[in-house]
């Protein structure tokens, strides 16, 4: 842990510098350190800031100790700056993706239960109420639309209310890929009108699997070329649960999409730096 810990801090403190990013000169925790704690919260905590906070303090890689409260308003304030530092890296590394495959789906997080939905204080409405075809429930909470590189590195994200479809989730994506890229995803995205359209302006081949009803078929080996690169993005998405804990302890909805935002980083910065 100690390692990952120096190489984040180096890494995001690097990026940082790299985006002209100032902060005050009477800070005694760098906007770099605080960044970093809640990354190793992510990896290693199952994302407690309090647990992260107090054994980095312990083993002398944050000489300055936060407050509990301190450290939660510092992290909640970077909340776009984090957001800003993930694309940007996520830029890097489809700079750097000679392969020009990227994988596109979709993973619900509940915000609570089911039967505590009438008591929920995070959020409220329909609109939240998702349906998981995988497993064949509903949820409440939200639903996370995520591309990925062929080895399963997120590059984009957006978080959209759990009843929104995947196609609306397109839609909010920035789809910022170079041309002639492959983005591969399921049947739950078959749009012609989508297809045709990113082929045309954003010259992006959209290849979704096709269903047993479609008006446009697809050659056997195109289909079974989908289905490998499908299979990649499913494996990745089951290593990033693995670091959600069963609940995600936050007060506030902002809270919830920042953790979100926090785990799917981690992961990406785990996956492009540490573990290559």
């Amino acid at each position: 842990m100690c390692q990952s810990t120096l190489a984040i801090y180096c890494f995001i403190d690097d990026l940082l510098k790299s985006l002209e990013h100032h902060e005050d000169s009477r800070t005694e925790v760098s906007d770099a350190e605080v960044i970093t704690i809640a990354l190793i919260a992510m990896l290693y905590f199952g994302g407690n800031f309090e647990r992260a906070r107090l054994v980095l303090h312990e083993l002398g890689l944050v000489k300055r100790l936060l407050s509990r409260s301190r450290l939660n308003r510092r992290i909640h304030r970077l909340s776009d700056l984090i957001g800003l530092v993930f694309h940007q890296f996520g830029s890097v590394i489809k700079d750097l993706n000679w392969e020009s495959r990227y994988l596109l789906d979709s993973f619900p997080v509940s915000v609570c239960d089911n039967i505590r939905i009438s008591r929920c204080r995070i959020v409220s409405g329909e609109k939240y109420r998702g349906y998981q075809a995988s497993k064949r429930r509903y949820f409440y909470g939200v639903k996370v639309q995520v591309i990925t590189t062929a080895d399963g590195i997120p590059v984009e994200f957006c978080v959209l209310p759990g009843k929104f479809a995947d196609l609306e989730g397109l839609a909010n994506l920035a789809l910022e890929l170079p041309p002639n890229t492959h983005l591969i995803a399921d049947s739950a995205y078959t749009n012609y009108e989508w297809e045709d359209y990113l082929l045309d302006e954003e010259q992006i081949n959209f290849l979704v699997q096709r269903k047993s009803n479609t008006r446009r078929g697809a050659e056997p080996r195109l289909e079974d070329y989908k289905t490998l690169f499908r299979k990649r993005i499913e494996t990745a998405f089951g290593e990033l649960m693995k670091m959600f804990p069963k609940k995600i302890h936050v007060t506030s909805f902002k809270g919830f999409i920042l953790k979100i935002s926090l785990f799917l980083f981690a992961f990406q910065i785990d996956n492009a730096l540490i573990n290559n």
